[in-house]
């Protein structure tokens, strides 16, 4: 008797159901995000950035971008208005790397040769030295020393020369604030390599020294002095 072969019996399968969805990752910050609670950026990893700015004409051309050791090697000198976006401790930087004028200012005769001609680390560590001057003699943030001392030593009128058919007069005119700013620049690196030149003194401690004097408006000041004369000429024009 053959026994015939039971037919397999049908499974039925299970339709799967959709399968569930993964639970998306939370959104990552970008690596150059700072961290939350990070330390702020310091000037020289010592000074902080956090100073106030009391001359409101100034206040758009003071540029005080965090960085701990000021250097760019500007890229957009050729722009307008370029020199805004320089942080302010770079620009002073820039005004001591002058070259000798030959010429008698504040009655010496400067000769440089232009020994800080190109010799950016070499001026950073100027200012470092004389703002680490500034702190152990005053006790204050530097930095807000040297924003004071721009203040002070910042002319609001200056003579210009006109010509008139054949005469030649000056007549006061007011000072943009760009202009302002590079004229207290300029007055303090000279300032700054005037104290060093025929002296004991260091560029680093002169430099330290016609900060102080000129945050406090002292007519030894340079700078100060400086300012005073531009004024008193523009005055006398009117």
């Amino acid at each position: 008797m053959m026994l015939m072969a039971e037919a397999p019996q049908e499974v039925e399968l299970q339709q799967a159901g959709p399968a569930p969805k993964k639970a998306r990752p939370a959104h990552k910050a970008p690596a150059s995000a700072h961290a939350a609670g990070a330390s702020p950026t310091l000037l020289f990893e010592k000074y902080s950035y956090d100073v106030s700015i009391n001359d409101l004409s100034l206040k758009n051309y003071i540029n005080l971008k965090p960085m701990a050791y000021p250097a760019s090697y500007r890229r957009t000198s050729a722009k307008i208005f370029s020199k805004a976006n320089l942080n302010i401790v770079e620009r002073l930087e820039n005004a001591i790397m002058r070259g000798g004028t030959g010429k008698k200012i504040g009655g010496h005769v400067i000769r440089t040769k232009g020994r800080l001609q190109g010799k950016k680390l070499k001026v950073m560590h100027i200012l470092e030295e004389s703002f680490d001057s500034v702190h152990e003699q005053t006790h204050t943030n530097p930095l807000q020393v040297y924003i004071m001392a721009l203040e002070n030593s910042a002319p609001i009128e200056d003579t210009t020369r006109i010509r008139q058919g054949g005469t030649v007069s000056n007549i006061p005119v007011d000072i943009s604030a760009s202009r302002r700013l590079d004229t207290a620049l300029r007055n303090i690196a000279t300032a700054a390599i005037i104290g060093a030149f025929s002296s004991r003194k260091t560029i680093a401690q002169a430099l330290a020294n016609e900060l102080i004097l000129a945050s406090k408006n002292d007519v030894n000041s340079y700078a100060v002095k400086r300012k005073n004369e531009i004024e008193r000429m523009a005055r006398s024009a009117k």
